[in-house]
């Protein structure tokens, strides 16, 4: 697994990625569960590769 999200790109997935997960913790009703989307750009970015990037050969990386 090669990385290929880079620094800003990583940054506002996780800073994203927190929010929406806030959202689910503090919102009360039937829109809580959409914050859970939340895992999804966290995980990219704490992990720095998004699998939606492999089929367009994106890299918002530094090459090596």
């Amino acid at each position: 697994m090669q990385t290929n999200v880079g620094g800003i790109d990583r940054i506002a997935r996780i800073v994203v990625g927190i929010a929406l997960l806030l959202f689910a913790l503090f919102n009360e009703g039937s829109y809580r569960w959409y914050g859970l989307v939340g895992l999804l750009p966290l995980a990219t970015g704490l992990l720095g590769w998004c699998p939606a990037y492999l089929p367009f050969g994106i890299k918002t990386c530094k090459t090596r």
